[in-house]
Formats: structure tokens, C-alpha cells, sequence
């Protein structure tokens, strides 16, 4: 290859109404609405589809945008995927900064789920007005050394394990054995 991807540049969402996102985003979540630009026609294909776009300061350069699409039929989400498994993922310091996260957020009457002990991240779920699922997570003190067990060589296995059977490999149970009690 002749490239090599550095980072995100920035993650996009459609969203019911951008003031609205912008403001919850900062109220619950501390993001700075950082750039705003509307369109008539969508630059890259020339449709007409008047549209807002805004950006959202997420911290050490990375940007959450979203789109309000309003002459498009009314936002849904993947109906054959669970709920849990499309969601943004956002970084917290520590424990004490996810607990008061949570404190924070149910303070605003947001349903939190959580704290979840992943093993190598210990995490908090809720919704935003849009329904999208956010994640906030924090490293646990043990993950490199958790993180170390797991060898390329146990990757690949798992990978072809599961591409085979459809069944989820053991290899790695020991990371929610505390969750799990066992």
C-alpha cells in the first residue's frame, strides 16, 4: 500500500434537530460546538438536500459531527441489529471521572447503564435525544497486562474459531469473568 491511514478525522451521525444536539451534547457531555456549515445540495453527489452540518470538540482532536436532514423521512436505526451493538465509544480520565458522568447524567433524568467491568475498560451506557448509544469507558489500572495474554497468534485462532462455527471462543473469558461472577 501505498497510504497509511493517521486517524479519524471525525465521526458523523444524523441527528433530529442540530441546536437541540449541539447544546445537549455540551450540557451532558461537555463538547464545545466547534463548526457549523448547511447546504442545499450534498457537495459530493450535487443532490438537492438541504441539510446542517455541525462539529463537536470530543477532545485531543477528535470531532463528533452530526447532520439534521429535514426534507428526509423521519431517523430510525438498523432494526435487525440489538440497540447495544451501535454506539460511540468516549474516553473519561478514571473511575471517579465516570461515576461523576453518571451522577451527571442521571441528575438530567438520563437512564444510565452501568458501570460494566470489561476487564481491560469499565463502562456506562445511555442515550442520546437522536438515540443513538453512547458509551463513556475509562482503562482499567490492569489492561496492558490483560491485553499482553491475549498473542496474535490467540487473535487469529478466535478469529478463525468464530468464522468457522459461529460461536463464541473461550480464549478470552477470563476479561468479564468479574462481571460475569465467575
Amino acid at each position: 500500500m501505498n497510504f497509511q491511514i493517521e486517524k479519524i478525522h471525525h465521526v458523523a451521525y444524523r441527528c433530529k434537530n442540530a441546536k437541540q444536539t449541539a447544546a445537549w451534547y455540551k450540557e451532558m457531555l461537555g463538547m464545545d460546538f466547534i463548526l457549523a456549515f448547511a447546504e442545499d445540495h450534498v457537495p459530493s453527489t450535487k443532490a438537492f438536500d438541504p441539510y446542517m452540518h455541525i462539529f463537536l470538540d470530543a477532545g485531543n482532536g477528535n470531532v463528533l459531527a452530526f447532520f439534521e436532514l429535514p426534507h428526509q423521512p423521519e431517523m430510525g436505526r438498523d432494526e435487525n441489529s440489538p440497540k447495544w451493538v451501535q454506539h460511540l465509544a468516549l474516553k473519561v480520565a478514571d473511575r471517579n471521572a465516570l461515576i461523576a458522568a453518571k451522577d451527571h447524567l442521571e441528575s438530567h433524568g438520563i437512564e444510565v447503564l452501568g458501570i460494566t467491568n470489561h476487564g481491560i475498560f469499565h463502562s456506562i451506557y445511555f442515550f442520546d435525544p437522536n438515540g443513538h448509544r453512547l458509551e463513556l469507558t475509562y482503562d482499567d489500572e490492569k489492561a496492558a497486562a490483560k491485553i499482553a495474554q491475549i498473542t496474535e497468534q490467540m487473535k487469529q485462532e478466535m478469529l478463525d474459531e468464530w468464522d468457522a462455527t459461529k460461536r463464541a471462543p473461550h480464549h478470552t473469558q477470563f476479561l468479564h469473568a468479574e462481571e460475569f461472577g465467575s
